[in-house]
């Protein structure tokens, strides 16, 4: 009786679970054309937005810095923006692919987020960052090269978009211009609003729980943590030395 109460519980589990439709998480998937090499290529850099959002959540769980949260909370607000985009101009993408389920392609949401993104990155070298290192042509340099790799990285995720048939030229145009507009009134909204209330946000409880830091009036935090560090390390060598003496 047991063994076929077992097969009868068995059966039932099968025939429940014909009853659902199985289908893959299409969140990372992207399909190419078989062979097709720059196709795989413009696939893996389609999936640079995924590598950018894991970095913002290292950087916050790293660093714990007010501006670092806000831009993160602009690229999700900017996603948020593109959802309610698509569902209202309900324009769909030139090619059906049954892995997509949202087959509303305008704005692109690749070339909004890599847009803001880079947009974002620039307002913020020009603007935010200052006092890189005490060379000025090696601060110019570094600069040039931020926003020239962002910007690149922007350009062919684009690019991939439309190669690969997921958006079409003015749906990926649109995702840029979306992308550009909402960066800059972000980063208006952090510089004049925002980030005046940093340092009252960070005398909350719970940001001293969370260590939560303001790094606003510091020009250039990688300098200074440098430039502390070291001479933290060489007060505390000084202090080793001096104890072993005794």
């Amino acid at each position: 009786m047991d063994s076929e109460a077992r097969t009868a519980s068995n059966i039932q589990y099968s025939d429940d679970s014909n009853v659902y439709k199985w289908v893959p998480l299409s969140l990372t998937l992207v399909e190419y054309p078989e062979g097709d090499i720059i196709g795989k290529l413009f696939a893996l850099i389609s999936l640079a937005p995924f590598g950018i959002a894991a970095g913002f959540v290292a950087l916050i769980l790293f660093r714990r810095d007010l501006h670092t949260v806000t831009f993160f909370l602009g690229t999700i607000c900017s996603e948020a923006l593109n959802y309610i985009l698509k569902h209202l101009i309900c324009e769909k993408r030139p090619l059906h692919r049954e892995d997509v389920h949202v087959e509303y392609g305008m704005p692109s949401s690749h070339a909004q987020f890599v847009s803001f993104f880079a947009s974002y990155i620039m307002y913020f070298v020009f603007i935010r960052l200052h006092h890189m290192n005490n060379n000025t042509i090696i601060e110019n340099i570094s600069k040039i090269l931020i926003i020239v790799s962002s910007m690149t990285v922007a350009v062919l995720v684009c690019i991939s978009r439309i190669y690969l048939h997921y958006h079409t030229v003015s749906q990926v145009l649109w995702g840029v211009i979306v992308g550009f507009l909402f960066a800059t009134a972000w980063f208006a909204l952090t510089s004049l609003v925002l980030t005046p209330l940093f340092p009252h946000i960070v005398t909350w409880r719970v940001s001293e729980l969370l260590m939560i830091r303001d790094t606003t009036l510091i020009p250039n935090v990688l300098w200074f943590e440098y430039t502390n560090t070291r001479q933290e390390a060489r007060a505390r060598s000084r202090k080793l030395i001096s104890i072993k003496s005794q």
